[in-house]
């Protein structure tokens, strides 16, 4: 028998108005804790510019064999404008600090619907996402997938690592019960059964970080479908943000992502295993405690591994005003993660509307960078201009060109590293 463990939210405690569903054998969901830091990270000599950094387990190490991936372009110019290159804390002129207790070493905060940026911390530093990937993941089955369409589900489904959702062997269902297993539940499950239709996990990660070359986002490189770590794994607090407002643009996504519960259905029994039996359905809840404990929350997705600590992307509305937050490598102390985004949204809700830092709109900076020179910052690694969107009329048919080989480039690079592996013996992504 197989044993469906739904994992529960590691943003806070378990007590609150809408507690973690029960797995199908009816035990309760267990508690990722955070060990945590001793300060707030200092990033203010950029040490995450090019790579996350050393992770906390194997589970990086290319397959015998493989190349380790190189670490992604630095654009000759910062997308989202020039003061979105500091390392360090960033705020507005004349603003009070951000609140003190936030154990994050990146985060960037912004008006959802303009996507002007109010305040930010190493905003384009390169971290390991864990699941607010699935953000990404959600956009790319928006954009190729029917949602009315019915897959079975499989034992490798099942089997999968981390956080399931609870599909389970011969079940069925609907792409859209699968996209509310991945947004609410964090199911990696519900990955796989994606990354089956898109081609495989290879071909998913490769259209993933294509579409977040396409974006904008580009420190953003995709080596699981699920947000499980792997080799040249990155994203950045820039792109996650600018990623789940052009999400929040879907319908779809922002009905979702906001939902508390829905019903799952269960799965039959398998004849050739004697005693085995039906699954009955049942409630699967929303594991974002953001959701449950801060009352403007519009929706987000959190996450978390054993080296990508706590994330989180989501948003909020206040008279009016909705915000979009990211966080990475935040930790449960002084704090809980919960508490210091709720903290940090209070924070931009009193900021000025008509000031920024930057701007989350990423596609204008992208004509810019393909037309700009190459960076002569030595220690910064510059690399040659990345490209632009795929609008056809945008550009000369020479920079399109040239975009597209570049693209191709970036895309031979990411086949290295979105190969799914087997890890046991670490945090589950969330």
């Amino acid at each position: 028998m197989t044993t469906l463990l739904i994992v529960a939210p590691t943003l806070g405690l378990l007590a609150g108005p809408h507690p973690p569903a029960r797995a199908q054998d009816g035990t309760t969901s267990e508690t990722l804790t955070s060990t945590p830091p001793s300060t707030t990270p200092d990033t203010a000599d950029c040490p995450n510019r090019r790579t996350p950094g050393p992770a906390a387990d194997s589970s990086e190490v290319p397959r015998p064999g493989q190349p380790e991936p190189s670490p992604l372009p630095i654009p000759a110019i910062p997308i989202g404008g020039p003061q979105l290159d500091a390392c360090d804390l960033l705020v507005l002129p004349g603003a009070p600090p951000p609140p003190s207790d936030i154990s994050a070493a990146s985060w960037l905060l912004a008006d959802l619907d303009t996507g002007e940026v109010l305040a930010a911390k190493d905003p384009h530093g390169r971290y390991r996402p864990a699941s607010t990937i699935k953000t990404l993941l959600a956009l790319v089955v928006l954009d190729n997938l029917d949602l009315a369409a019915t897959i079975t589900g499989t034992l490798e489904d099942a089997n999968i690592e981390g956080s399931r959702a609870g599909i389970g062997p011969r079940g069925t269902y609907t792409n859209q019960l699968l996209l509310e297993a991945l947004l609410l539940a964090s199911g990696n499950d519900a990955a796989n059964a994606f990354a089956r239709q898109l081609g495989g996990a290879e071909a998913t990660t490769q259209q993933m970080t294509a579409l977040a070359q396409q974006l904008g986002a580009l420190d953003t490189r995709v080596a699981t479908p699920s947000g499980l770590d792997g080799p040249g794994m990155s994203s950045s607090a820039y792109d996650l943000a600018m990623l789940f407002r052009e999400a929040m643009g879907r319908p779809e996504f922002a009905r979702t992502i906001t939902t508390n519960q829905v019903d799952f259905p269960g799965y039959p029994a398998d004849p050739p295993i004697p005693g085995d039996f039906d699954r009955p359905g049942f409630a699967l809840g929303n594991d974002n405690v953001v959701n449950w404990y801060y009352e403007p929350s519009l929706g987000g997705k959190n996450g978390f591994t054993d080296s990508a600590r706590q994330t989180y992307v989501g948003a909020a509305e206040k008279d009016g005003r909705r915000l979009v937050l990211s966080i990475l490598r935040a930790d449960n102390e002084p704090q809980q993660v919960w508490q210091q985004i709720a903290a940090l949204f209070d924070y931009g809700f009193e900021l000025p509307r008509d000031q920024s830092v930057g701007s989350l709109d990423a596609a204008r900076f992208l004509d810019e960078l393909a037309a700009a020179p190459e960076s002569d910052d030595t220690p910064r690694d510059a690399a040659a201009p990345l490209p632009t969107t795929q609008d056809p009329d945008a550009g000369s048919l020479p920079t399109r060109i040239l975009v597209v080989g570049i693209v191709s480039a970036i895309i031979a690079i990411g086949i290295v590293s979105a190969i799914i592996r087997q890890r046991t013996g670490r945090g589950a992504s969330l």
